[in-house]
């Protein structure tokens, strides 16, 4: 069975990474890696690459920045040929960014079958490009691999209650288990002189949060008064800190004290500073499930979350962006006890080799089958264990 990956951006390759490695467990699956190019630093890109063990792509689609139909539409005119070429049996795409639904659409068109790893997870909030790529991609796959409980409520609400869906875990849960021993060895920690359980760590890109001023002002305030609490690490996005000048707000983060402006970390040093931070502020998503898998209190600045088991464990808490809120959430989190958090269902380390299991014994789902749907199977689902 010859399976087509797509990776497209760094949040992908911590999900392709465990599901490369189980293939070689299933000598009847060939697997090809197929990198878009959308995330185009290359530095950081490789250290990914080489950080979590992920073999060299098989194909490179070269497509770098744009903006959002510039990617998609290139994305797609190179992807077409490449499938052709390649004539696999089935495309797994993972995650949500561009990437994933681009090559999706690609091969549902050309009659391929496509697997979705991580489906099902909804922010319901339409404003934001992943929202949008998700619930596309969903609908176009036969094969619907979910994360966590809640994506199979919402994809039974849509219509997508079918026999290919199934409840495998997370993936970037396997590829924390599995590198967390090289994480400890990171220097990171000590590198900036902090004390474990004693700082903070800030990651902020989101658009809505970065692109308005209003908005990045009040956060950067709520920043700062965490930081006369303790020392804040945050890591930046380029992005971020352009928005932070365009807005004239560099020079204030640059003069608060306490806070340490570093640049994007590879995967092993980030792990390390999360897992030995005393707070996580974020607006990530990949970071809300780090975070509730390593018991660190974790504050999300956004107003929905597509992860709501995260919240449901105790370990993350959704504050929106008024700083009233954001700091009585902070406060709330500062106060819990971690070892009161729970973990989500099959967040073992093991969703990948239930995956590439699932796929050596029973192949891609034939898609004639892909709209047989009844209305409680995927609720009936809940407690099935694949």
């Amino acid at each position: 069975m010859r399976i087509v990956n797509v990776v497209g951006a760094r949040p992908n390759f911590m999900k392709i990474a465990p599901l490369m490695a189980a293939y070689g467990a299933h000598p009847g699956i060939e697997p090809i890696l197929v990198h878009t190019g959308q995330h185009y630093d290359h530095a950081m890109s490789t250290l990914f690459f080489e950080e979590l063990g992920i073999p060299r792509p098989d194909v490179n689609l070269g497509v770098h920045g744009g903006s959002h139909a510039v990617q998609h539409a290139e994305v797609m005119r190179a992807f077409e040929g490449t499938l052709a070429d390649l004539e696999p049996d089935l495309v797994v795409v993972v995650g949500d960014v561009n990437s994933t639904i681009s090559c999706a659409l690609v091969a549902a068109k050309a009659g391929v079958a496509v697997a979705h790893v991580e489906a099902g997870l909804r922010s319901f909030d339409r404003t934001m490009p992943e929202e949008i790529n998700r619930v596309l991609t969903d609908q176009l796959s036969d094969l619907l691999f979910v994360s966590e409980q809640s994506g199979l409520i919402n994809l039974a609400r849509e219509g997508l209650d079918h026999e290919g869906v199934h409840f495998v875990g997370n993936v970037m849960i396997d590829s924390l288990y599995r590198n967390l021993p090289k994480a400890d060895a990171s220097s990171v920690v000590d590198d900036h002189d902090l004390t474990p359980g004693q700082y903070a760590v800030l990651t902020m890109h989101r658009p809505a949060n970065v692109d308005d001023p209003r908005v990045l002002g009040r956060l950067l305030g709520v920043v700062e008064r965490v930081a006369a609490q303790m020392p804040i690490v945050f890591p930046a996005h380029p992005r971020t800190l352009d928005r932070l000048a365009a807005f004239g707000l560099r020079a204030r983060l640059d003069a608060a004290k306490n806070i340490t402006v570093v640049k994007p970390l590879g995967y092993l040093d980030f792990l390390k500073l999360v897992k030995e931070a005393r707070i996580i502020l974020t607006d990530s998503g990949g970071i809300q499930e780090e975070t509730t898998v390593l018991r660190v209190p974790c504050v999300t600045l956004r107003e929905s979350t597509e992860r709501p088991s995260t919240c449901l464990v105790g370990t993350n808490r959704l504050a929106g962006t008024d700083p009233a809120r954001v700091w009585a959430e902070f406060e709330a989190a500062m106060a819990s006890d971690p070892a009161s958090f729970g973990i989500p269902a099959k967040w073992d380390g093991r969703a990948a080799e239930r995956i590439a299991a699932h796929l050596a014994h029973h192949g891609g789902l034939p898609r004639a089958h892909r709209h047989q749907h009844t209305a409680h199977g995927a609720l009936a689902r809940l407690s099935r264990v694949d």
